[in-house]
């Protein structure tokens, strides 16, 4: 008789292959993605159920660490420990792009710079100008200005079977560059009481992290205790916590000497992405997007001056600003649209940047903190963030619809050429339209 096969322990440690897979699956936007919306549906689900004191009381309960001088909310353990994970894994993304990226020279970086720029000048003046016509406070005036990288990779991801590969690359350089004006401005702007001798510790724990790199020091024991103080002090010093993990992905290096297969930037990102789409800001989401859902909250989205001008500021602002920004820049400026896309792609692009979730919930709370106002902002976010990804949805789909057509037609043509079919294999859809053209 055959020995009973041993039960998995209920919430035990997955089996390694598995877990490799479900890291494999989280560095993927698509999966990141959707994880992320997930957390934000549980979180209104659960906010607005019979449940949504408990909601509350789990979001608010304080603990510590009273070594780093720290006494925090489970909400802001999310929004200003776990969040700074991910933007470790995105100031190493804007150290890739400029270093081997797409901002690496002026040439190829000036259209999605100028787009990203004029794409949160120009929300932010609609949320100024709405904001003020309304009677409304103008602190707000940063929330509608950033793009939610995963979100929007996660829609396109889903979408394109046939848009050319350029698309991406342009929306991921535009993102990148919106997190870093985000970053920026969450720097000067929502700063509490600064403690300069917290802040000199943070900055000089900057330093020391630079020359480990500098001289190829390895070991995660030497940057894993300092990257956390580093963090501590910051928080301390009453800039933003999020800002430490930025500086130190700016500073891992992205180069990989010859005795590398890959450089510590790439080392780190591989092992924290999956940690990052798949823990750290689902997590923030959970506990940032529990907003009241019902008849009344709504209508004050649409009623009250802040959250009108968030709405307007993401759905239509992004939309005039990225289009627009990128057709001045290619009409009076030397810079030129990648000739694998069309403006009717840029116009699907602008609309599917109007998608502002992880980075604009964060703003909100730092400009409305604790007050009903930053519900109802909270709530337009997710409104325009989720009326941003349907219309993108429906734009991007038909481009899609004419590439594929536009494949197909090439395929076809290059059967009646009498062209083999091993060739055609080998031909990418972007590939067989630039051909095409």
């Amino acid at each position: 008789m055959a020995a009973p096969r041993e039960r998995a322990p209920f919430l035990g440690i997955l089996p390694w292959p598995e877990r490799q897979a479900i890291a494999t699956a989280l560095r993927t936007e698509t999966v990141g993605g959707m994880v992320l919306l997930g957390a934000a549906l549980v979180a209104l689900i659960w906010a607005n159920s019979p449940l949504g004191d408990v909601y509350e009381q789990i979001r608010d309960f304080h603990f510590g660490i009273p070594a780093l001088g720290l006494d925090l909310s489970v909400g802001h353990w999310t929004a200003d420990g776990l969040l700074a994970v991910f933007f470790l894994v995105a100031g190493i993304e804007l150290k890739r792009e400029l270093v081997v990226g797409e901002l690496r020279t002026p040439a190829t970086a000036a259209l999605p710079v100028i787009a990203a720029v004029c794409g949160m000048a120009v929300p932010a003046a609609l949320y100024a100008m709405t904001s003020a016509l309304g009677g409304g406070n103008l602190d707000g005036w940063a929330v509608p200005m950033a793009t939610d990288i995963a979100f929007a990779l996660a829609v396109l991801a889903v979408i394109s079977t046939h848009l050319p590969s350029a698309l991406r690359a342009f929306l991921l350089t535009l993102a990148v560059v919106d997190d870093l004006g985000a970053i920026l401005i969450i720097a000067v702007f929502f700063t509490s009481d600064l403690n300069f001798w917290a802040l000199g510790g943070a900055f000089a724990g900057l330093g020391l992290f630079y020359l480990l790199q500098r001289f190829r020091v390895r070991g995660w024991w030497w940057y894993v205790p300092l990257g956390i103080a580093i963090w501590a002090l910051m928080y301390n010093g009453g800039v933003h916590a999020t800002v430490a993990g930025v500086a130190m992905g700016l500073i891992l290096r992205t180069t990989r000497d010859k005795d590398e297969n890959v450089s510590p930037a790439g080392r780190v990102s591989h092992l924290l992405h999956p940690f990052s789409a798949g823990v750290a800001v689902p997590l923030f989401a959970l506990f940032a997007a529990g907003v009241s859902v019902s008849g009344p909250a709504l209508a004050k989205v649409f009623t009250t001056p802040e959250p009108l001008g968030v709405v307007i500021g993401l759905v239509a602002g992004k939309v005039i600003g990225i289009f627009a920004g990128t057709y001045l820049a290619a009409r009076f400026t030397k810079a030129r649209l990648n000739p694998d896309l069309a403006w009717a792609d840029v116009l699907g692009l602008s609309v599917l940047a109007g998608i502002g979730f992880t980075v604009a919930l964060l703003v909100g709370e730092l400009a409305f903190p604790g007050q009903e106002t930053g519900e109802h902002v909270k709530a337009a976010v997710l409104i325009a963030s989720l009326t941003a990804a349907a219309v993108a949805a429906v734009l991007l789909r038909r481009r899609n619809k004419i590439y594929r057509h536009l494949y197909e037609e090439e395929t076809v043509d290059a059967d009646h050429d009498g062209i083999p079919d091993i060739y055609q294999q080998d031909q990418t859809p972007d590939t067989a339209i630039t051909s095409r053209n």
